[in-house]
């Protein structure tokens, strides 16, 4: 609310599992079990929060702000 008459945004992108190198560290089959355990059935990728954040950062979300956007396929409801 502070920054909105200023024409800034603030919003933030809340990522579930990532497949990254540090994910990387736990191992196959947990990899596998954390995978199953969300509804879309697969691990975000990177290119999964890039495009979160890319949509944050688009006019298409000129009209957003405060909010948080949870990229998890499901994994917290």
């Amino acid at each position: 609310m502070e920054l909105a008459p200023s024409r800034i945004r603030v919003n933030c992108v809340a990522p579930g599992v990532i497949r990254t190198d540090m994910t990387e560290t736990l191992g196959e089959e947990t990899l596998r079990d954390l995978a199953e355990q969300t509804p879309l059935g697969r691990l975000g990728t990177p290119e999964d929060i890039a495009a979160a954040v890319a949509f944050f950062a688009s006019e298409d979300a000129s009209f957003i702000t405060g909010q948080v956007l949870t990229a998890d396929g499901g994994f917290i409801t």
